[in-house]
């Protein structure tokens, strides 16, 4: 039966959630801004951050997924594309874990042939363990070393989503 060790809390994830959305308030005050969650596992933190950019903006989503169990496969696989236009504006790409960073730099890449004006990465969790594509990430929630992290939002094969605080996960 597999283990959940308790990472980080929910008071802490609310916190930081409140301390980086008032960053991004800041850092795009007079921009034309669009938060694009990156789903599945975005969707808890993407809620919860757009609630504390007391700015204007406008939001969407990209679907993308490269994970089979806690495995990467390699193969990026497009399940969603923006609706919004996206050209000239200034995008926020919102992640719940940038891992490898394969599929958040193939994300980028499609994202950029949308002609933004510019595209910046707010993850909740960045984990340096696995990473095999050198990436910029703006705004980091947390950063991890290592570990296979569950919990607000983030699965193993789709489950543990629901847990209200970031747990490792010992198979």
């Amino acid at each position: 039966m597999p283990e959940l060790i308790p990472l980080i809390s929910r008071q802490e994830i609310k916190e930081k959630i409140q301390e980086i959305g008032q960053k991004i308030t800041q850092d795009y005050k007079g921009l034309d801004l669009v938060v694009v969650g990156v789903l599945k596992g975005s969707f808890i933190f993407l809620a919860d951050l757009v609630r504390q950019i007391t700015i204007d903006h406008e939001i969407d989503l990209v679907g993308a997924s490269s994970y089979e169990g806690t495995s990467s496969t390699g193969q990026i696989v497009f399940t969603k594309q923006p609706d919004l236009e996206l050209k000239g504006r200034d995008v926020l790409l919102v992640e719940d874990i940038v891992d490898t960073g394969r599929t958040l730099s193939k994300i980028v890449e499609s994202m950029q042939e949308l002609n933004p004006r510019s595209i910046k990465i707010c993850t909740l969790i960045n984990k340096s363990e696995r990473r095999e594509t050198q990436i910029n990430v703006d705004y980091s929630c947390f950063c991890l070393d290592k570990g296979f992290i569950v919990g607000y939002g983030l699965d193993y094969n789709e489950k543990y989503r629901n847990l209200p605080a970031i747990f490792d996960l010992k198979l």
